[in-house]
């Protein structure tokens, strides 16, 4: 390259969705550090499995271990959790304690927390959002061809708002895998070289070593690439991403074994005399967590509409998305100008094909909605609203950008960013009232939060049922939310129907007549194949 053509590309300004990217992001992160200083209980700071996270990450940080036998002893949780620390961890007979909790995040806050301590564990957490709300930006438009401004409304209303904001300070792995599900997609979704095969593989690796209860989500996301790979005949790279995935598992498996004394975490807890497969219950009702298809999202305390109403849209979205994978439709291209200059035209033959890019979505989500309904051991704990469905949060967010943004000259569009705007305030109301009235010790942000003074909420909870009352007016409303549910999904769906391209538009998009023949066109989903005649297509799958 010339001198001239460095200095060109060293002036080249950043795409418009690089700019929007950047900004949401650092107006994300900066809006979840008001949440820094909320209290958990009334006599702790932080509550549940955080403080085990953290002595973790002290103990990795000045003795090199996961022992926090010693940490313990000396009180060190004290600053963070002023009353006695409830004993998750078995002492061994050699005098060390390993908390049952993956070790990645304590990996990484070891460095916040010895520089500032608890604060600088939630500082972290909250530029982690931040990130994910760039990422999830940024892939909306360069990778399922959502327009900018709607993007940033979509992303911004869903960041802005439980449960991403408060999961933003909350000493949890669940804002870290939601990220790295995030930067899964956008590899799974972009030019499937080397960096994106080597990012892709990365992310799904990190899945478990953050917690073991990722593993459903990280296998969905493989089978996804796999799929994509096998598609589109790339065998090289299919077999060296499964030989590195198994050596992976293998890792796992054995590193688990010295460290815990078993296959998960769960073998170095106290509350799993029963070994460490009833982290899932003792004796699970699986019929009776059926309740939680549709609770994870209605439910009057836990559920995700609660507190984040414009949550309602990810169901009719991801239909779209569920009628996109099915039928393989075409995906909207992004606009040039969203992408920079020159963006648009080099990146056109890398794109996944649409049936994956859907897949890419709907598939994790499925995984993480079955996992949070059927193998959690509940919905309703010591946490708040949504933390078993926060890793897959970033998939019903692109999918309703996607579904939101695509169209710029639809009255439907139209309608459907006027309800995001109005319902993503509502949320993003609800976090700040939370917030306030936590902060002035109205209440605590974990033990009881549903005292909360916001009008809406003290409303709006009435028309959502209460699942752990079973009482004649919750069923009933349990009843009406899944028929409400169901209509949406289906409207998604019928909705997502592809127009029939007009003449004109036909007669724009054909080539040129000439003398030449027309070259076969080989796509993987499905296979297409032109015949004589510049107007006319046949597909068969």
């Amino acid at each position: 390259m010339t001198t001239t053509g460095v200095a060109r590309s060293a002036r080249r300004p950043l795409s418009t969705a690089t700019r929007a990217a950047i900004s949401l992001g650092i107006l994300t992160a900066l809006w979840c550090a008001s949440g820094i200083g909320a209290r958990a209980t009334y006599n702790t700071r932080t509550t549940a499995d955080e403080p085990q996270y953290l002595l973790s990450a002290i103990s990795l940080f000045e003795d090199g271990d996961l022992d926090i036998a010693d940490e313990r002893v000396a009180g060190r949780f004290l600053a963070f959790h002023e009353v006695d620390l409830p004993r998750q961890e078995t002492l061994r007979a050699d005098g060390t304690a390993i908390s049952p909790h993956d070790p990645l995040l304590p990996v990484l806050l070891a460095v916040p927390v010895a520089v500032g301590g608890w604060i600088g564990a939630k500082v972290l957490l909250a530029l982690v959002a931040g990130l994910l709300a760039a990422v999830m930006t940024w892939t909306a438009v360069t990778r399922y061809g959502a327009r900018v401004r709607p993007t940033v409304l979509v992303v911004g209303a869903s960041s802005l708002a439980a449960p991403l904001a408060v999961y933003g300070t909350q000493v949890y792995p669940e804002i870290v895998a939601a990220l790295t599900v995030a930067i899964a997609i956008a590899a799974i979704t972009g030019p499937m070289r080397r960096l994106g095969i080597t990012t892709f593989i990365g992310a799904i690796v990190a899945l478990p070593w953050l917690s073991v209860k990722y593993a459903p989500v990280a296998v969905a996301l493989a089978a996804v690439a796999g799929w994509r790979l096998h598609g589109e005949s790339r065998r090289r790279a299919l077999v060296g991403s499964a030989v590195a995935l198994t050596l992976a598992g293998v890792a796992f498996a054995v590193a688990h074994g010295e460290i815990y004394g078993g296959l998960t975490p769960y073998a170095s807890g106290t509350h799993f005399r029963g070994g460490e497969l009833t982290v899932t219950g003792s004796d699970p009702d699986v019929l009776g967590r059926t309740q939680r298809l549709i609770g994870l999202l209605v439910d009057r305390e836990f559920g995700l509409i609660a507190w984040a109403p414009v949550l309602l849209l990810i169901v009719p979205a991801l239909a779209a998305q569920a009628r996109a994978a099915v039928a393989g439709a075409h995906r909207v291209q992004p606009s040039p100008g969203a992408l920079g200059s020159g963006a648009l035209s080099s990146s056109s033959s890398d794109e996944a094909p649409a049936r994956v890019s859907a897949l890419a979505l709907v598939v994790p989500i499925a995984a993480g909605w079955a996992n949070a309904t059927w193998v959690a051991l509940t919905m309703h704990g010591w946490w708040w609203p949504g933390r078993q469905v926060v890793v897959v949060v970033p998939c019903a967010v692109l999918a309703l950008a996607s579904w939101v943004g695509a169209d710029a000259h639809s009255a439907r569009t139209r309608g459907r960013i006027v309800g995001v705007g109005v319902l993503g305030s509502v949320g993003v109301l609800a976090f700040v009232w939370q917030v306030v009235e936590v902060l002035a010790g109205h209440h605590r942000l974990i033990i009881d939060f549903t005292r909360t003074e916001f009008p809406v909420y003290r409303i709006w909870r009435h028309a959502l049922p209460d699942l752990r009352d079973r009482t004649r007016a919750s069923v009933v409303l349990a009843a009406a939310w899944t028929i409400v549910v169901a209509a949406l999904a289906v409207l998604g769906w019928r909705g997502s129907r592809r127009p029939r391209p007009t003449r004109a538009a036909i007669v724009a998009s054909s080539p040129p007549p000439g003398p030449a023949k027309h070259a076969a066109i080989v796509s993987p989903f499905p296979r297409t194949r032109r015949i004589p005649g510049p107007s006319f297509r046949r597909t068969s799958s």
